[in-house]
């Protein structure tokens, strides 16, 4: 990533540059701009629009399994592209490139792969009594996609969405938008027709706000924050669009009295600060026995020194830059916030690490003592924050878990049966038991102020479907 990149618009099978203003694509960790992108108007959505309406009825009459076929060739490809997705998320967000290699490059063709067998198996049409069932293409598909996981969250957008018959307008993130150029790329060789995937960069207020409210689009799929989140489902009610949104967390780890604690504690702090904390779904809330809180705040302080923060082209880098200066100052005011509200301040703090002077840098930081409805147990930090919160019986650790706005994800440690007990009784879209490997298969969303929908699985196939009852 030493060339500054000019990324255009994708728009009918071929890259589309305009001219006029870009949007700069900034290191974080140099704060050099490596790249830019067009600054999107109502005008290039249109012509989006226009190219994957033209393209629908040819997609959407392509069999299933000629579809997922194509799908199989982009997996195929982007696994080829490894290397480079991962130097371009790592330059364009700032995720240490051992993470790049291992999650962010990688998990995407995982999901892609997974989407896939979930349409091989999906029941595109069925017999129920005297009807014929049909599920159909719901139409023109607008995705908007975040910056933290920038191809991952694209993948388990867009595919499902192409695997169904749809086609797509995409706006990525302009913060990180460069792996929706290898993406785009990646489908035309990989034999994806002309127009049933565009992509128009730009800003949320201006292209996000444009497909949201274009006639032309038929649903809307958002991931990002809750305020933002409800913006596109006002928005797109004037055209009472399908809309699924994933949005915020503020994921509570419940470690019960007879986990093995100190794997519980250090797995529990790997998902709190992996990706910077930079997760809707980072373990973000640690709850755990009142008895037992001492000595998990003791394990934290060891471990938190093996933590390197640095140069995230460095293979030996834990926790690079937060993405942007903005997100730094943002993260700051929250541990300025929680010291002032009389937390624990037991590792971190605010300002920067020592001997990192420039960057978004923030320091990784670990609060106990936390009050369960103070600001920085309630709201998303979105940076590598860390709560402990004690709890006094298992009855109250649920009482605290459930105890927030959001319900995207929990995870909880401890004997099996009684784990999973456990994790009946939380509010949230997916528990992780014991550190259980994440399923592709499995659906992933959230309730209440987490969003509405489901991604991934047969779940995430059918959000992009409507379903046809013909009477015979």
């Amino acid at each position: 990533m030493n060339e500054r990149i000019t990324a255009a618009h994708w728009i009918n099978g071929r890259p589309v540059p305009v001219a006029g203003p870009v949007l700069d694509v900034v290191n974080p960790a140099t704060g050099e701009v490596v790249a830019s992108v067009p600054w999107g108007t109502a005008a290039d959505v249109d012509a989006a629009v226009a190219a994957a309406s033209a393209a629908l009825p040819g997609w959407a009459a392509t069999p299933p399994e000629k579809r997922a076929a194509v799908l199989r060739r982009v997996a195929a490809g982007l696994r080829e592209r490894g290397a480079e997705i991962a130097a371009t998320i790592t330059a364009e967000m700032g995720a240490p490139i051992t993470l790049a290699r291992t999650a962010q490059a990688t998990l995407p063709v995982l999901a892609t792969e997974a989407a896939i067998a979930a349409a091989e198996d999906f029941p595109w049409t069925e017999e129920v009594a005297n009807s014929l069932v049909v599920r159909e293409p719901i139409g023109v598909v607008g995705a908007i996609t975040p910056w933290n996981f920038p191809l991952q969250q694209l993948v388990t957008k867009v595919v499902p969405a192409l695997l169904a018959g749809n086609t797509v307008v995409l706006k990525p993130s302009e913060i990180a938008p460069l792996t929706a150029r290898i993406f785009a790329e990646t489908t035309a060789d990989a034999g994806l027709p002309a127009g049933v995937l565009n992509v128009v960069h730009g800003t949320g207020p201006v292209v996000g706000e444009a497909i949201t409210t274009h006639p032309g689009i038929d649903m809307v799929s958002f991931t990002g924050s809750t305020a933002a989140g409800r913006r596109v489902t006002v928005a797109a009610s004037e055209t009472v669009k399908r809309v699924a949104l994933e949005l915020g967390g503020k994921a509570a780890h419940i470690i019960l009295p007879d986990a093995d604690l100190e794997e519980a504690v250090l797995r529990g702090l790997a998902y709190a600060w992996t990706n910077a904390g930079q997760a809707c779904g980072a373990w973000s809330r640690m709850l755990v026995p009142e008895e037992l809180h001492d000595r998990v705040v003791e394990i934290l302080r060891e471990a938190a020194a093996g933590y390197t923060v640095g140069d995230p082209t460095d293979p030996g880098t834990a926790i690079g830059p937060v993405a942007t200066e903005a997100q730094r100052r943002r993260v700051d005011a929250y541990i300025q916030r929680g010291i002032a509200d009389g937390a624990t301040l037991v590792v971190g703090g605010p300002g920067r690490p020592d001997g990192l002077d420039t960057g978004a840098y923030v320091q990784p930081t670990i609060f106990a003592r936390v009050d369960p409805d103070s600001v920085i147990a309630q709201e998303e930090i979105f940076g590598p924050v860390l709560m402990v919160i004690p709890y006094t019986d298992e009855d109250h650790a649920v009482e605290i878990a459930n105890g927030t706005v959001y319900g995207l994800n929990a995870a909880v440690a401890g004997s099996p049966d009684r784990a999973t007990a456990v994790a009946r009784r939380l509010r949230v879209g997916q528990v992780a038991v014991n550190a259980a490997q994440l399923n592709f298969r499995a659906p992933f969303g959230g309730y209440k102020q987490s969003g509405n929908g489901r991604e991934l699985g047969r779940e995430g196939l059918a959000e992009f479907l409507e379903t046809k009852a013909i009477d015979r």
